[in-house]
């Protein structure tokens, strides 16, 4: 149930927000009070987000960024603060899939485009919104891993190996600024329906649909939720979890 005033007066930053997971919480953040920081590096899509946003009652503000370049990050955290003045929430979203194959036919150029987005820029982006959150006093940071966090997926060792190693990342820089109010969590989704669900299985959710021990996809909006209570005064005593959602997958 939204709570309008759950977010009042915070700034909340949102990346791989032009759809999905990420579309679903920066409107559940401006819905419950938040200023929003909106980032993708799909700007059509983004601002399909913004205008949603924007339509909840947020004050929104759409970045066009691709997390894999470091500059852009660090220009987007600035510009984020410089027109709202602090950063309250950081939900670093943005990811893409990898192409199935065994790991012996994983090209390294796909090896690093993977892991340069979904790790190389999730790191980036946490450490300049925590270093921002140092500056200001506090903050909180909720990454999406995966369920494929936590277990292995055939064809998808690259995938794999992004969502683990940011479970690790988020366990350890939990532990770096536990002491300075900065909670870091993590999510885990399972088979959601989202447009990188859509390309992973070719259009054919049944497939995912089969995987899933409840019968069905989970929702962008049901992971949303999570965020927002991790990330919210009643998660204040959550910091280095990994939340797993996903309807039984990963068990």
């Amino acid at each position: 149930m939204p709570r309008p005033d759950r977010f009042t007066g915070k700034v909340a930053f949102v990346t791989g927000a032009a759809g999905g997971i990420g579309r679903a919480a920066a409107i559940a953040f401006a819905v419950e009070g938040a200023r929003v920081a909106i980032l993708d590096r799909t700007e059509d899509a983004l601002r399909s987000t913004e205008a949603a946003a924007k339509a909840a009652g947020g004050e929104v503000l759409a970045i066009t960024c691709d997390v894999s370049r470091p500059e852009q990050v660090e220009a987007a955290v600035n510009q984020v603060v410089e027109r709202f003045g602090r950063l309250d929430v950081a939900f670093n979203n943005a990811g893409v899939e990898n192409k199935a194959a065994p790991l012996h036919e994983i090209e390294l150029e796909e090896w690093d485009r993977i892991l340069g987005i979904n790790l190389r820029g999730t790191f980036v982006c946490m450490k300049h919104e925590l270093a921002q959150m140092v500056r200001q006093g506090g903050g909180v940071v909720v990454n999406t891993a995966s369920g494929a966090g936590i277990c292995g997926v055939a064809g998808g060792a690259s995938y794999a190996a992004s969502k683990h190693a940011i479970i690790g990342m988020t366990k350890s820089a939990a532990l770096d600024y536990a002491k300075q109010n900065i909670r870091v969590n993590a999510v885990l989704p399972g088979n959601i329906e989202t447009p990188m669900m859509d390309r992973f299985t070719g259009g054919d959710i049944q497939k995912a649909i089969d995987l899933e021990p409840v019968g069905r996809l989970g929702k962008p909006e049901e992971i949303a939720e999570a965020v927002l209570w991790m990330a919210s005064d009643l998660g204040g005593f959550v910091t280095g979890a990994a939340t797993v959602i996903d309807g039984g997958w990963s068990l």
